[in-house]
């Protein structure tokens, strides 16, 4: 499905001033293998790259709205954002079937076989990075590897994250501001979070195991807010893969993927 129209750069690449125009992404819908449709977005023309959006939002929020897709796309890049299931312009569902163990890893395989692509780069944030991971370690070989927003802890140590999160559903109506949960609902509020189907997917996530950092023999990004600790450290992810560097960039977990520097270092590290 097309609801947009098509995207090709015909100028310079945007100035550090640069804000996207989200009316030049395309969007588009596909049926995974289990029935549930699901939808992603893209810009630009070149060398595939799949970037995966952070828990509780969306391609849009992530890579379009401040920027990023632009960015990376003016580098000769053809940007491909899917919504993760539960999010989004994809579906909703509240059958427990829908949401098995690395659903999202099988989610971004399948999307992959669905495109055809012979090469491409992927990365994510926050979830997005924990199910690159996942993908990674489950076997795809990404020419680069993007992981934002993501320490050594939040891939090894999903327990903890997870109840924050199923804490914030349980108090979505109740949270008084200042309590730890409060910023978290309001995003939530802010994108409309399915709660059902949003509690189905915190149990469909996984600790990391050694041997899947272990496969990430291809050069990787490690990118983080100078301020995010939220998952944990990100200098011992960096140095707990093969070929990785780390790049900071201003901001907190929330604020971090609202800075332009986050698209500067994808689009510096994917055309080097």
């Amino acid at each position: 499905m097309l609801v947009a129209a098509a995207w090709k750069r015909t100028g310079p690449l945007p100035s550090r001033g640069y804000k996207a125009d989200m009316t030049q992404a395309t969007t588009h819908s596909w049926t995974a293998s289990d029935g549930v449709q699901l939808a992603w977005r893209e810009i630009g023309e070149g060398r595939a790259v799949i970037l995966l959006h952070g828990l509780f939002s969306d391609s849009d929020m992530n890579w379009l709205k401040f920027g990023h897709a632009e960015r990376i796309a003016a580098e000769g890049f053809r940007v491909i954002m899917p919504d993760l299931r539960a999010h989004g312009a994809s579906a909703k569902p509240h059958d427990p079937a829908c949401y098995g163990k690395g659903v999202l890893a099988r989610d971004v395989r399948e999307l992959l076989k669905h495109l055809a692509l012979p090469e491409f780069d992927l990365g994510g944030f926050s979830l997005g990075a924990r199910t690159t991971v996942q993908a990674v370690g489950e076997g795809l070989r990404p020419r680069r590897a993007v992981l934002a927003g993501m320490g050594l802890q939040g891939l090894q140590g999903w327990a903890r994250r997870k109840t924050f999160f199923l804490e914030c559903i349980a108090m979505f109506d109740t949270a008084p501001r200042g309590d730890p949960h409060w910023l978290a609902i309001q995003f939530m509020k802010s994108q409309k979070v399915d709660r059902e189907a949003a509690r189905l997917l915190l149990e469909s996530f996984e600790d990391a195991s050694p041997d899947w950092l272990a496969a990430f023999a291809m050069p990787t990004l490690v990118a983080c807010g100078r301020e995010d600790r939220d998952n944990g450290s990100p200098e011992e992810l960096a140095a707990g893969l093969p070929d990785a560097r780390l790049e900071w960039v201003p901001g907190t977990h929330m604020s971090s993927v609202t800075q332009l520097e986050l698209g500067e270092a994808i689009a510096r590290f994917l055309a080097s």
